[in-house]
């Protein structure tokens, strides 16, 4: 088995609010600075309310999805009198707890989100790198039965397009099934339970455990796929199928029912067995999205242990 060694991590953000009407990260992140806990042991905790005008309307964004807003070509433009709010707001986060690639940003970067769709506790991470994954293992023991997921984006560092690819590590954590703009005791608790024992792994990493490695079951993400739409208006002219619909991760097999449409016809899936995920998710309407498909694959992680002075 590899085995890897890594600095200790000193500094942490973790932000919420980056679409604001996502209330978990919100509420995490403003009890945190209540509570003013910026100290977890030795470790520097940044709480950050990544998208403050959104969340006081709460709204997603106010001019343009943040999320989307973190690519290098983006984070390098020119702010004008038209840049939009939240293209000003990412290379604001860019500078506080950045800059995306080098050296004096966070060691690590957790982004907290919902979902409209039943996708549980997953963890998002753009490549299935050693330290992240790692913590995804640990929350994944640490909360079971909670059933907790990973999804796997592979992109380069200059085209990942979302505020925890600031940090030198990082993830997202999504949770739902949510309505936007509302609140979930069970499901705040869920995203707490995960911020805790992210941070509670970070203190065990520093103070010098060794966390062994192996194989994680992760979901690979293949494509989107769009609602059916009428040719001439662009209109959808289906929902979610009631079969698919809260069955996110379940795997659609070639013939599963996909969409259900206006007229009462069954659309099916055809290709490969795939997994769906964000099924019928609110805020991808606008990005004509119905849901994501994915592939389950094994990913060997090495032992990772902090690297001695």
């Amino acid at each position: 088995m590899e085995h890897l060694s890594m600095p200790p991590l000193s500094r942490v953000a973790i932000c919420g609010g980056t679409h604001g009407n996502e209330l978990t990260g919100v509420y995490i992140v403003k009890e945190m600075q209540r509570q003013k806990q910026d100290k977890v042991g030795s470790l520097s905790v940044t709480p950050v309310l990544s998208n403050p005008r959104a969340v006081d309307v709460c709204k997603r964004y106010t001019d343009t999805d943040l999320n989307r807003c973190f690519t290098s070509a983006l984070l390098s433009s020119p702010i004008t009198d038209s840049t939009p709010y939240e293209l000003r707001r990412a290379q604001e986060l860019n500078a506080q707890i950045g800059p995306k690639g080098s050296e004096s940003a966070v060691d690590l970067l957790v982004d907290l989100h919902n979902t409209t769709s039943n996708m549980g506790l997953t963890i998002i991470m753009y490549s299935i790198s050693a330290l992240p994954s790692h913590i995804f293992k640990y929350i994944q023991t640490k909360m079971a039965p909670v059933p907790v997921a990973a999804i796997q984006l592979d992109l380069s560092l200059s085209d990942c397009y979302s505020l925890d690819s600031v940090g030198k590590n990082g993830f997202s954590i999504e949770v739902g099934p949510q309505p936007n703009g509302v609140l979930r005791a069970d499901i705040f608790n869920m995203v707490k339970k995960a911020v805790d024992l992210t941070l509670e792994w970070i203190e065990k990493f520093n103070s010098g455990c060794t966390f062994e490695g192996g194989d994680i079951e992760v979901y690979s993400f293949v494509k989107s796929i769009d609602y059916p739409r009428d040719p001439v208006s662009g209109e959808m002219t289906a929902a979610i199928h009631p079969k698919l619909q809260d069955n996110d991760f379940k795997l659609l097999q070639p013939g599963d029912p996909l969409f259900l449409s206006f007229s009462g016809e069954t659309v099916k899936h055809e290709g490969d067995a795939l997994y769906p995920f964000f099924v019928n998710e609110c805020a991808y309407y606008e990005k004509k999205i119905a849901f994501h498909l994915a592939r389950k694959i094994t990913k060997t992680i090495p032992t990772l242990s902090v690297k001695s002075n």
